[in-house]
This record gives C-alpha cells, structure tokens and sequence, in this order.
C-alpha cells in the first residue's frame, strides 16, 4: 500500500495532523495498534451498564479553543460541546470555595469572599487574556517554532513595555505570581491548581503561566466536554478524514519506521506488511518509542540519544471511576455545579504535597482533581445518577509512602487498594455519604493507564514532563523546538513535540504544515537548511549522561509514554514493551 503521508497513531494529534493533509490535497493513511481510534480520547462503559466514562481526558477547554481545532469545523461532523453549570471548584479548609465561572461576575463575587480587592485583580487578569488570547494561542498552538507572524501580532497588542513584564510573568512560580496579583488564596488557588494537571509545583518556574491559560480558558470558554463522551471528538475528527479519503487502519501496529537512503520512506507494521509513504511519516507517538525502537539507533545522531537519555517523563497517575446512586452530597453545596472539582487545600498543602512527589515518595494528601461528567452532561448516567471521577499524580518509581500504608509502586492489587482506600477518604470527609453511594467503580493504575494506551508512559498524561527544561527548543530534547527529525521526511507530532500536552492538536497541525511546506516548491532549501541545522545541533563530542533517574527513560529504553487527564492526548500507535 502506497500513500502521499502515512501517520504512526490516531490520538487527536495524528487525526489533526492526517485532516490538514488531506485538506491540501494528499492521500493519507493513519495506522494506528489498538482496536479504536483515539488515543487518550475515548469512552467506554466500565464501570456499570448506562454509565459512561471517559477513559482518559475528559474536560476539554484548549480544545475549545484550539486554532488547529477550531479550523476543522468538526461541528459539522457530530461534534457538540456542553457545559457544566460552573466550571470549577476548589474548596478551602476555612469554609470558604473559589469558583470559576464563565460568568465573570460570578467568579469576581467568589473571590472577593477571599479578599474585596481580588474581585477588580480577576477582572484585570481577564481583560489582559483578552488582549493577548488570539495571538497567544497562535503563537503557542498553531505556529511551529519559532512564531514568528504570531510573535509579532502578539508584541504589536502588548507593546514594548508589557512584552517585557509578560516575558517575566511567564517565567514566574504560581505561588510568587498569586503573592503579586492577589490580595487572599481564592485566586492564586484557581491558578495553582490548574497548573498542578501538569507536573507544576506551585514553586516551579513557568508554572503561573501554565495554570493562568488553563484558568483564563475556563473563565472564557469553560471546560467543555463532548456530548455522548470523549470518544465523540475522536469519532468527529475520524469522519472528517474519512470524508475526505483519508483511511484509519486500527489494528494496525507499527513495528519500524521503512529509512532508505537516509530518508523515511514509509512503515512496516507488525505483520511485516509495509506501507508506503511518497512524501511524509508523522508519527503521533512519544519520542523516546520514534527514536529508541521505530527508527532505531543506527539511523541517528549519537548526541541525539544521549539528550534522549536525559529525556524526563511527568509524574504516574491513579484514577478512579465510579457509578454514583446520586449526586455526590458536597458538604459545601457551591461544589455541585462544578463540572471540575480540586480537593488540594491550601498553597501551602499543594506545595507539600509537590514536595513529596519531588521526593519520590506517593503522597499522604494527594491533590485530587474530579470530574463529575453528569453534572458537564446529563446523558452519561440514568436520571437521578452520578458518573464521576478522580486522579492524582505519583512518582514515576516511588521510594517510599509519605501516608505510611506501604504503596510500594508495584502497582498491584494490593497498592491500588491502599491507593483507593486514601482518595475515596478525602471524599467522604468533603462528601459526608459519598462511599454509600457508590454502586461499582472501576481503578486505573500507573500500570493500566500504560496497558490501555502504550504512550502513557508509567501513566504519564504529558509526553514528558512540563518544566521549562523541556519546553520550547528543548522538547523533546536540545534543538528547534520544531516537528522535523534528523531523517528527511519524518515529522514528530505527538504531545512529546513542542507546544506539549493537551487536546489541541497543536504539535499534529504544525507537523502537518511543515511536512506542507517541505513537499512545495521551496522545499528542497528547506529541507537543506533543516539537515545543515542538525548536523550543527548533534555535531561534536558526545558526553556520557549520568546514570538516568527514574524519570528518565535510560540509554536503552524503548519507551512508550487541565492539560492533565482533562486535557490529554496521545495514541497507542506501539504496543507496550518491558521497561528496561
């Protein structure tokens, strides 16, 4: 079989990358391991017949917003989009509660409760998301590297003066971005806790920006979810495509990335059947799996794999998912109309609580973000019902128990009982009730999380972790920051390629429309200039990595892997292997 482009993977970033091409005129195959398309963009009934789950992401504001996204027009193809009556909700141990709402009065009241002045503070964060939104989103979702054109829109609505006081409040911790806007802890809280869907300590530097996108997307277009469940946004792009000629092969799995002359040339699937590509492979898979295993090392830089060796993963993830009898009975009934509920206290719980994880160790009072998805839509449960869920972040190879119930990180029955034991007991002392209401629930490990879709990395939700040391030019690793690969002809365009995680589609669009612009009638003095920038990036010595940390995926791991479980993306393109 023979196509213009042949894509590794249909998670939202391949199918958003497969729909530009066909756009502009290719024949595009999309291959992808499992039974279904989507990735972490599906849902399934596990835990009771009637009640549905979203397996992976669920909540979706980049989404709505998304340039790469919002351009495909999927309404047109099923895609509909609801809403929950508030979009969030982070209760305090004073009684008190932040709430965003898309009604900006709504949010203004809740954080005055914390402090008066807060309320004109929001008020003028918000008006300054709005002077940079259009721009911002370009620049960081729908650009590649560097932005340019959206680089300069952006500099035009900030002047010379606010770029310069921008450039450092995206460098800024939350925790020191709260002390400077924020009068009291409601505000700060919406921000931190949003930037803990990544890896983001409130300490952690880039971390306000994070969680102010996530936070200003909510106040701005919500924290939308896809009528019927997640899948109908995967089911929405893969008609698109098919609509357009474009074939998705599932059970399909890659078993080696076809390299003929120094170029990508095609795939060959595990069967041994190999299909071929004329102009381009994207491939929607993490890095380490592309380079380590699909490519191989033979075909690569050795100062490639030893940046690779330093590759650092995002944290593991637990999630739950429960049948409920009945609405959750919220001690604090302003937590009901939340669509998305954080349980993490105080600043200064959450920036315990990153320490743990820091240390390696599986917290004591994890900071849970849930999602009650009946609230968000009324067709995922029976009338009257509830179907929800939790998660919250561990350590990749945890070195102890900070709660002392012994998770050891072997992620068996006995770990995730304890782990169940310790998020259904912060619920109930939130939830006065809520274990009598469970009818059947269904456990997600670090383990299953991989099983279920081979790019989730330990359970890893973002393709690598979101610290500014693998962001920009240094995601995946040292370099431009840009989908091309050291092979002609192969384009990176999963979440582990700048902008990162998140259901935007961003890293799939600008792998599409770089693979464009090398097949046009420039492309043979770009694709000279991209091989003279690598000889140039992975030229010299090669220094011997210090012996890698359990974040690392190690010299010979062939790897595979709110926004967060409410903002995920990847595709299970290749089948786990054994953890070196």
């Amino acid at each position: 079989m023979t196509a213009d482009a042949v894509v590794i993977g249909a998670g939202v970033n391949g199918l958003v990358a497969a729909n530009r091409l066909a756009d502009a005129g290719w024949d595009v195959v999309v291959c992808e391991a499992a039974d279904e398309p989507g990735g972490a963009c599906r849902s399934a009934e596990v835990t009771a017949p009637g009640f549905g789950t979203d397996l992976f992401s669920a909540f979706y504001p980049f989404a709505a917003r998304s340039p790469a996204l919002r351009a495909l027009d999927l309404t047109d193809h099923g895609l509909t989009w609801l809403h929950a009556p508030r979009v969030l909700a982070h209760p305090t141990p004073d009684g008190r509660c932040a709430v965003l709402s898309t009604d900006l009065e709504g949010t203004a009241a809740s954080l005055a409760a914390y402090a008066p002045a807060d309320a004109a503070a929001w008020r003028a964060q918000v008006a300054l998301w709005e002077r940079v939104r259009d721009p911002l989103l370009e620049a960081l979702l729908a650009a590649p590297f560097p932005p340019v054109r959206a680089g300069a829109r952006l500099a035009r609505a900030l002047g010379a003066a606010d770029a310069l006081r921008f450039a450092r409040f995206a460098m800024l911790p939350v925790r020191r971005f709260a002390a400077e806007e924020f009068a009291g802890a409601g505000a700060g809280l919406l921000v931190a806790g949003s930037a803990l869907h990544t890896d983001l300590a409130p300490e952690s530097a880039g971390s306000a920006l994070i969680g102010w996108l996530l936070a200003m997307l909510g106040q701005d277009v919500g924290f939308p979810v896809p009528r019927g469940g997640a899948g109908r946004l995967t089911a929405a792009l893969v008609d698109r495509l098919r609509s357009r000629g474009g074939v998705v092969r599932t059970r399909a799995e890659v078993d080696a990335v076809i390299v003929t002359a120094g170029r990508a040339r095609g795939v060959r699937l595990a069967d041994g059947t190999a299909v071929r590509a004329r102009r381009a492979v994207l491939a929607d898979v993490d890095a380490v799996s592309l380079y380590r295993r699909l490519v191989g090392d033979e075909h690569l830089p050795a100062r490639l794999l030893t940046d690779l060796a330093r590759f650092q993963w995002d944290s593991s993830t637990f999630k739950v998912n429960w049948a409920l009898a009945g609405p959750i009975p919220w001690s604090d009934r302003r937590i009901a109309d939340a669509g998305t509920v954080h349980l993490g206290g105080t600043m200064d719980d959450l920036t315990m609580m990153s320490a743990q994880l820091a240390c390696g160790l599986v917290p004591a009072d994890p900071f849970l973000v849930l999602g009650q998805m009946t609230t968000a839509d009324p067709g995922r449960s029976p009338a009257g019902t509830q179907s929800a869920w939790a998660y919250f972040h561990l350590p990749q190879s945890p070195r102890g128990d900070a709660g002392g119930a012994g998770v050891t990180g072997r992620w068996d029955g006995d770990d995730t009982a304890r782990l169940l034991e310790r998020v259904e007991r912060k619920l109930e002392a939130a939830a006065p009730g809520f274990g009598s209401l469970i009818l059947s629930r269904d456990t997600q490990s670090p383990r299953r999380l991989e099983d279920q879709d081979s790019v989730l990395r330990g359970g890893a939700l973002n393709g690598g972790t979101a610290a500014l040391h693998q962001q920009l030019i240094f995601r995946p690793v040292p370099g431009l920051g840009r989908p091309e690969t050291p092979i002609p002809g192969l384009y990176l365009a999963s979440m582990s390629a700048h902008p990162g995680g998140g259901a935007h589609g961003g890293p799939g669009a600008m792998a599409a429309t770089v693979a464009l612009r090398d097949a046009g009638p420039a492309g043979p003095v770009r694709r000279r200039a991209s091989a003279a920038a690598h000889r140039l990036i992975y030229a010299g010595p090669v220094a011997s990595p210090a012996a890698p940390g359990p974040d690392s995926p190690g010299p010979a791991s062939p790897g595979p892997a709110n926004e967060s479980l409410s903002a995920s993306d990847t595709s299970r393109a290749t089948r786990p292997k054994a953890a070196s």
